[in-house]
């Protein structure tokens, strides 16, 4: 609850980049995902241009979207270009090169005075649609390639004994749908006196919203709702903290990345340092918490002496006496919660 307070008041800032060669999807994908267009679709190839290869061009774009009341500054880092050579190697140096060259704009800024907020990048993988049976095996195919490979991927974790029962069935059924499977679409189309978003085949119409046809809403209420919070933390306290011990411990023992100007003992002085600021930073944000929830308890307490007054001085003699009562019920269970 607190964290929907103040993601309500101040908004959140949110990074998706999305990969995939021309004609996968993506442009649409992400007009579908924000309701608006956000990215222009690729004109036809000239014929005369088509044998050279332009490379992976990175291009961050950021929209403001409204969720349910909460604001999401939501930038979307597109890559043209991904997957269109021959050779592809070096489409994934460079997308590897920019996540990269992200978590060292955060390591640098972390060892500034004065710091300054930075993004987080946050990666999702997309898959197609086909007809159910070919869709379930197909599905069962590419998770098989994950395990096969040791990809990771964010598999919606949940643990039986410690979470609740609502966060276990959430996750395990989001779980289930891996690898999402969607359809994306900005045409509006009639449907017996409805107008959706879909696709228009000549076999039929697929519709966006349709969960019998598409794992679109499943994945937009992850990735905007759900667990765009669990999201951003994994990114920042694991993938980047991974990335920024490694890159501390190869500078000390004198690998890559080291710094001409700093010697060992002050590389390690810096990464002791560096421990010790975000250590204090996460002892602010826990008091930060505890003083919130201490001052809202307080805030229900005096709003809940309030109403005990009041009705102290009369008797429950209509209906509007009577859900007052059970408001002030309902604010004690809070309080003692």
């Amino acid at each position: 609850m607190i964290r929907r307070k103040k993601n309500v008041k101040k908004g959140i800032q949110f990074c998706l980049m999305v990969c995939g060669a021309s004609g996968t999807g993506r442009t649409t994908f992400v007009n579908t995902l924000c309701d608006k267009s956000v990215l222009t679709h690729k004109e036809s190839d000239d014929p005369n241009s088509a044998h050279i290869e332009d490379g992976v061009k990175i291009k961050p774009i950021t929209v403001e979207l409204d969720e349910e009341g909460t604001r999401i500054s939501l930038t979307i880092v597109d890559t043209p270009g991904f997957g269109d050579q021959i050779d592809n190697e070096a489409s994934f140096s460079e997308i590897v090169g920019y996540l990269e060259r992200q978590y060292d704009d955060i390591l640098a800024e972390e060892s500034r005075i004065k710091r300054n907020p930075v993004s987080e990048i946050t990666e999702s993988t997309l898959s197609s649609t086909l007809s159910p049976p070919p869709l379930a095996e197909s599905k069962k195919l590419v998770m098989e390639d994950i395990e096969h490979y040791r990809i990771p991927v964010y598999n919606f974790p949940y643990d039986i004994e410690e979470d609740d029962e609502d966060t276990v069935e959430e996750n395990a059924e989001l779980r289930g749908l891996m690898p999402f499977a969607i359809v994306g679409s900005e045409d509006i189309v009639e449907i017996g006196g409805r107008t959706v978003r879909a696709r228009q085949y000549p076999w039929g119409v697929v519709e966006v919203d349709n969960p019998r046809h598409s794992d679109f809403l499943a994945i937009r209420s992850a990735l905007l709702h759900s667990h765009l919070a669990d999201l951003k933390e994994i990114t920042h306290d694991f993938l980047y903290e991974n990335y920024r011990t490694e890159k501390l411990s190869k500078s000390v023992e004198g690998g890559a990345g080291v710094d001409s100007s700093m010697n060992p003992e002050d590389l390690a002085s810096q990464s002791v340092r560096l421990k010790e600021e975000q250590l204090r930073r996460e002892e602010e944000k826990l008091r930060e918490i505890e003083v919130k929830v201490q001052r809202e308890i307080n805030e229900k307490r005096q709003e809940l002496l309030a109403r005990e007054s009041q009705l102290r001085r009369s008797k429950p003699t209509n209906c509007d006496d009577i859900e007052e009562y059970l408001a002030i019920w309902r604010l004690q269970d809070e309080v003692k919660q």
